[in-house]
């Protein structure tokens, strides 16, 4: 068994992604193309006032996203938000207060509101399954699970429900798999060429206690424990626990809010949950504009 600090999972606070602009920039395209030929029909020095509202109780994320779409159309733009980033709204309660040119309020409406209820739902979802693990040990994590081209900004609206980040890509961290092992031959040869990139976490996923034993021997930092029910992830624990707990136990797979809870009292310390980001559902938000 190798010796050394184990790795964990980082604590990391939300910081809104260095591509943000290119986020907004690539959706604003696809929606705007040659032109807002509907929004053109107002005359250009009409002024216009809007609100935002959520219909649903939610983790408001986003607002940085609100603020680059309307910023892009028109700098003339003000918003006014009523919430910050992070807060618990309640249904029907006004988030945002927006004065601008119409235009700019009309063409940027749709990118702006799919941003906010995107990933204010993700903030949502991860805040739930926090609060389902208060008073244990167990973490939420995140997974790649992601929609295509907005991770960054997935990942970010986990942080800010209060989760946290599991690797970013491929690139941040070595998670060995079945197919992996069975390429290199066993989960002690793929943990060896694994420990040659240094400053990473080493993680495998075993199907049964005697893989997390090799894992543990190996000097992996972290198990995924996959396919195990209750008991064996108590057999689990035990087993690392009577080791001097040299790894860290992660679950992953089929876990809901009706089971989360349990999973995290049989003294794991990670539960990662794709649902997160890749079953997320709008939250419901309106734009309504008011008479000038």
């Amino acid at each position: 068994m190798h010796g050394g600090p184990v790795a964990r999972i980082a604590v990391l606070t939300p910081t809104v992604p260095a591509d943000l602009k290119d986020q907004v920039a690539r959706a604003l395209a696809e929606d705007i193309g040659a032109g807002d030929l509907t929004a053109a029909l107002i005359p250009a020095d009409r002024v216009g006032r809007a609100r935002i509202i959520t219909r649903e109780p939610a983790v408001i994320c986003g607002i940085p996203w609100v603020d680059a779409t309307f910023a892009a159309l028109d700098p003339r733009v003000r918003l006014d938000w009523a919430v910050a980033e992070g807060a618990e709204a309640a249904a029907d309660q006004l988030l945002v207060g927006i004065t601008g040119p119409a235009r700019a309020l009309l063409t940027g409406e749709r990118t702006a509101l799919n941003f906010l209820q995107l990933l204010s739902a993700t903030a949502t979802a991860a805040h739930r399954c926090v609060a389902l693990l208060e008073g244990t040990n167990c973490q939420v994590l995140d997974t790649r699970k992601t929609l295509p081209g907005l991770r960054a900004a997935q990942k970010y609206a986990v942080l800010v429900g209060g989760g946290r980040n599991h690797r970013i890509g491929l690139y941040d961290g070595i998670l060995i798999k079945e197919n992996h092992i069975l390429a290199a031959g066993s989960i002690a040869a793929a943990v060896a060429a694994a420990r040659v990139t240094e400053g990473v976490p080493i993680e495998v996923e075993v199907e049964s206690l005697d893989e997390l034993h090799q894992a543990i021997e190996a000097g992996a930092h972290i198990a995924l424990l996959d396919n195990f029910d209750l008991d064996q992830m108590r057999e689990a624990v035990a087993m690392n626990g009577a080791a001097g707990r040299p790894v860290r136990l992660e679950v992953s797979g089929g876990v809901t809010a009706e089971t989360i809870r349990a999973i995290a009292e049989t003294g794991v310390d990670y539960i990662s949950v794709g649902a997160l980001t890749k079953h997320v559902r709008a939250v419901d938000l309106s734009l309504r504009f008011e008479a000038a």
